[in-house]
This record gives structure tokens, sequence and C-alpha cells, in this order.
């Protein structure tokens, strides 16, 4: 068993385990892949003050995120293809979020159904929906995550249509894989992964396939999204979509000011600044330059967190420490499970525990909920202020 101390030896292990169709789809972004790497490259122009002769003794990391309390400010977010990095991707990382006090957030194009994990966790889970044209499908959705104990629901509403992405072009992206000369020899070379799968049966999108109607390739996310995503959203829609639901509601996928406060003026419970993780827009700003301008222009009107670029626990506290009340991690998660399964899971959410934890000692504070801008020097410029003007 090799010794994992960060986030990159998980990724190490990630890469050589699961198919290169499954890895790419992970670990790329739109276009130029600009925004994909400024995610991740800009947590390092912020710096941490580190502190010392202050009392590190009983410190916590727990708080609360959308009402619910978490062991620290951290939720699992919802991720495509699960089921395809590793088999019965979804229940694992389900399982090892409940057992570390974080929720998970399950995809629509999960390959583990609602249903399905439902089965194998003990606690409620979250949900994530797209904007979709076909409201009978968006209810029976919604209702099958109702039935399954679902409390709060994210919906994307940064997808409207599909942002390019080479890779997943190049590659044939689908579920199951489809069986070319290419995909077959790399698969070959993947024979732990290539067994697991044959023993499960979840080799397709378990929210999609037999429940809705008139898609003719639910294998292909991208078949599916130009039939199904509605590229008409407007925010009355959103509004629609959040009513139809009744309970919780978080927006995801939130980077300029004027749109998180549109959304906190419709009742979302929080938002999530992100820009699907530069997958969509390439060249837009990264989530962490723009979590700070959006924090200031909604106040205390709507709870906000943050994804994109999170790699370590102190790009947890650095945002955090900017003002989000939460992130969700995606890529760092799914480095683990593709790796080691649900211990890869919990291997992650323990790396990034301790380094959050230490690197909050280190800075002076015991509690995260103490965390403020005072634990960090920004240089000049840093955020997307710009928007504020707008």
């Amino acid at each position: 068993m090799p010794i994992i101390t960060e986030i990159a030896d998980l990724k190490r292990i990630y890469q050589r385990r699961v198919p290169k169709m499954f890895y790419d789809y992970a670990e790329s972004g739109s276009w130029s892949e600009q925004t994909f790497r400024d995610n991740v490259n800009d947590f390092s122009d912020i710096r941490l003050r580190q502190r010392i002769a202050v009392d590190m003794d009983g410190r916590s990391l727990a708080t609360t995120m959308a009402g619910q309390v978490v062991a620290m400010p951290v939720a699992l977010a919802p991720i495509g293809l699960l089921g395809m990095q590793c088999a019965d991707g979804e229940i694992k990382a389900a399982q090892a979020a409940e057992k570390a006090g974080v929720p998970f957030c399950l995809s629509t194009m999960s390959i583990c159904s609602i249903e399905d994990v439902a089965a194998e966790t003990s606690k409620p889970f979250w949900f994530q929906v797209y904007t979709l044209k076909d409201d009978d499908f968006m209810k029976r959705l919604m209702e099958r995550a109702r039935t399954a104990g679902c409390e709060t629901i994210v919906i994307t509403v940064d997808l409207q249509i599909l942002g390019q992405r080479h890779k997943d072009v190049k590659n044939g992206l689908s579920a199951p894989p489809k069986l070319t000369p290419r995909s077959i020899a790399n698969m070959a070379t993947k024979v732990p992964w290539g067994l697991e799968m044959l023993g499960t049966k979840r080799r397709f999108f378990g929210n999609i396939v037999g429940h809705a109607q008139g898609v003719s390739d639910p294998s292909s996310l991208s078949s599916w999204a130009a039939e199904a995503f509605d590229p008409s959203l407007n925010w009355d829609r959103i509004k629609e979509l959040m009513d139809m639901w009744g309970g919780k509601v978080v927006l995801k996928g939130i980077l300029d000011v004027e749109d998180a406060r549109m959304a906190a003026e419709i009742g979302a419970d929080a938002i999530i600044v992100s820009n699907h993780g530069g997958r969509q827009l390439d060249g837009a700003l990264s989530s962490i330059r723009m979590l700070e301008p959006i924090v200031e222009a909604v106040g205390d009107k709507v709870e906000v967190w943050m994804d994109g670029g999170i790699r370590s626990g102190q790009d947890v506290l650095k945002a955090v420490a900017l003002g989000a009340k939460g992130v969700m991690l995606g890529r760092s998660y799914v480095y683990g499970l593709g790796a080691m399964g649900e211990a890869g899971v919990t291997k992650a959410l323990e790396v990034i525990g301790r380094e959050l934890d230490m690197s909050m000692a280190l800075c002076g504070r015991r509690n995260i909920k103490d965390v403020d801008r005072n634990i960090l020097l920004v240089p000049d410029g840093f955020s997307g202020s710009f928007s504020s003007n707008s």
C-alpha cells in the first residue's frame, strides 16, 4: 500500500488505474483549458499569515451548510459518471462521505441511480438536477429524490449548452465505453478496473435510462445534453424549478455578482460560486477570484459556497477566509475514488481535513467559524472586483 500524504498521491494512482477516457473526462476543461488551470493555480497567489503563541487546543472544524451540521465545511460535489471511475462509484463515495460526516451530492448523470444510493446509505444525501426542458421528467426526478429522503437539491444553472471539451470528443466518451480498437487497447492495461466493472450491473446512466422519454442515446453525455438541456433558461424558469421542488435549493454555477444578487432575490438557500470546473466558458475567471466580490454583493441574504481548484485543506481555509460558508470537492475525491474506491475517498477527506485543521491552527484560529480575511495576505487586484461595479 503506497503512503498517501497529499491529494497528488491519489491522482498518480488514479491515472494508472482508470481508463484514459474517464481520467480525461475528470481531468480536463473546455477549449484551451485556461480556466481549468487557473482554478488551481490562483490559490497560490494567496498567502497565509502564520501566528504564534496562540492557544491551539480544542480545535473544531464543525459548522453547518444549508442548515446541515457538517464535520468540516466540505461537501462532495455532484460528478457525472462516478460509476465509471470505479464500479458502483456513487455508492462508495456516498458511504465514505456519510462516515466522514460531510454531505454527498448525487448527480443526475450518475451511473448508480437515486434508488441505488439510497438503498446503500442510512442518511439523506443531496441531489443535483439540470435545467431540463422536460417538466414531466424533472417532476419525476424530484419525486424520486423526495422518496429517497433527499432534503436539498442542487440546481446546476450554468449548463444550458455543453462547453466543448476536446478530450471527450476525441475519446468518444460514453457509458459504458464504446468498444473501439483504441478503447480496447487502453482498457486492456486496466485489468483491476475492468474486473470490478464486470462484477457490477451498473454501467449505464441509472437516473436516465428507463426514465427519460425520447432520448435516443443516453450512453452519450453530449447527445443527451443536446436533446434534454434547456437553452432558453431564464430566471423565471429557475424559480419554477425551485417551486417545483419546494424544499431547500442550492444554485450551482454563479460567477457574476449580478447573477448572485438575482439568486438571492428569488430565494435560493445557498449559491455555489463555480465555473463548472473550467469546463464551460474557457477564459472566465477562476472561482476563487470571484468568491469575495460575490460574498460582498449578497451579504447575509444567501449562503455562499464555492468549488473549483480545491486540492488541499489550505485551499479550503483560504476559501472560508474569503467568505465561503463551505466548499464542494470535485476532482480531489474523484482521484481517491478512482485510485482506491471508498477507501480512497475516505483518504482524500482525511488529507483535506488534516491540512485544514493544522493550517487553521498555525494561522492562530481554533474554530473554523472564527476564520476570516485577517489570516490572509491577498495581492491587490486579485479579486474580480470589476464585476461589483456593474
